[in-house]
This record gives C-alpha cells, structure tokens and sequence, in this order.
C-alpha cells in the first residue's frame, strides 16, 4: 500500500466492478463471441454477421449520437435492431430480436468468476462500513454474486452520465447522505476512477493490478490518495 496523499478519515466506500473486483477481460472476450453467434442463429440473413460488422454500427450510432455512449446497455440494444433491420427484418421484428440479444448478452455478461478473496475483503469492509458499486458497465452484481456486500448499485445510464462525469460520484454521496470527502472510490481506471473522483472532491484508492508506474501511465492526472496492488490490501484499513 502506498500513500501519495494523507488519507482523511471515510465512512462509506464506493467501487468500481470491472476489472477492479474481478478480471473483466475474459469475460467481456466470451461474451462478444456468444452474442455474435446467437444473432448469426437467430436468423438466416444474419448468417454472415460478424464482430465487425456490429462494431461498426456502434461506431456509426456513436458518430450520430456522441452521448449513447453513457448507457453501453441502450447503445449495444440499438445496434443489435439496427443490425436487423439492415437485414431485412421489420422493425418489430428487429426490436423483438434485439430484446433476445440483450437477454442472451445478460446471462453471459454476468456469467463472471470472482475470486474468493473478493468475497473476503468485501465481507470485511461490509462488515465496518456501507459500500456502493459505481460501475459503467454493464454486469450485474447480484447475478455473480456480488450483490449482498453492496448498500445500492449505481450505473451509467439510468443513474447519471458514465464516470469520470460527477453524476454517480454525487448521486452515491446524496443517497448515503456522507459528504463527498468522507467516502474513498476504488478502481482500476486512473481517468474514470482516480481523476473523476477526485475531480468530485472524492477520495481515491487505485487498483494497480497490472504493475505499471503511475507516473508513466498516459492517462495518469491527478494522484490518488493510496495505491495498492490487489483488493485484499484494502482490509489493512480496518
């Protein structure tokens, strides 16, 4: 555990899901490969679609609407219909087809096997203090298991613009009624996690996993309070 500034006493936690309480990597490579092959069963025109082609349908849905971004859920369900109705589908049933996709996606996006240390640290710190999972993605704590050690989940999307933008940092503080300077945020993202909840006047606690140097790292602006190297570190805080 290493301190780049004093760490001022917290009574809430906040956390990001992806790839800072488990490995997101893996998970997110399966599932594209289970979503493009059940569209590619889900109809005989889209026997030819591939990963390419719907990526650039977001790409495309991006360039029109620069802020679908925020919600990965809304912006995959509009390119799976636009998939379909390029595909000769009607638009009922591309909006029919594109519910299935998003079905489908779900059970594979939270398909995720968390480590057992995750488990025990975040029992730990549950156990002293609340804790809230912030996340701008779209894998669902309780279907992995995750969901007991958390107060309430906030997401990009229905619950503000995605991080690093201050809505779910503010909106965390608002519904633990904990000013923002009393909860320390733990990521792995130095833009998303570290700079946006600092930014929001938030206490920040990085998750270097991956051993690179925060004063090497391209997207590194401002310092966090602590850096540690895996989740169990955290319970050095009790």
């Amino acid at each position: 555990m290493h301190f780049y500034r004093p760490l001022r006493p917290f009574s809430a936690l906040t956390f990001d899901l992806d790839d800072t309480l488990y490995d997101n990597r893996p998970v997110i490579a399966r599932t594209e490969l289970e979503s493009v092959a059940f569209l590619q069963g889900y109809h005989p025109a889209l026997k030819t679609l591939d990963a390419g082609h719907f990526k650039a349908l977001r790409a495309e849905l991006r360039r029109q609407e620069p802020e679908i971004y925020h919600d990965v859920t809304r912006w995959r369900w509009r390119a799976v219909e636009l998939a379909l109705r390029n595909h000769g589908l009607s638009a009922q049933e591309a909006r029919a087809g594109a519910d299935a996709a998003m079905a489908n996606f779900a059970r594979w996006r939270s398909d995720i096997s968390v480590p057992d240390a995750t488990h025990q640290t975040l029992g730990a710190l549950a156990a002293r203090w609340p804790l809230v999972a912030i996340t701008n993605g779209n894998a669902s704590p309780e279907a992995c298991g995750l969901g007991d050690y958390f107060a309430f989940v906030l997401r990009a999307g229905p619950d503000g613009r995605a991080k690093p933008y201050r809505d779910m940092y503010h909106r965390a503080a608002i519904k633990l009624d904990v000013p923002l300077n009393g909860i320390l945020h733990v990521g792995d993202d130095l833009a998303a996690d570290v700079t946006g909840a600092i930014r929001c006047g938030m206490q920040a606690c990085w998750i270097n996993d991956r051993g690179g140097d925060f004063f090497q790292a391209p997207d590194a602006r401002l310092l966090p309070h602590i850096e540690i190297s895996q989740l169990a570190s955290l319970t050095a805080l009790l």
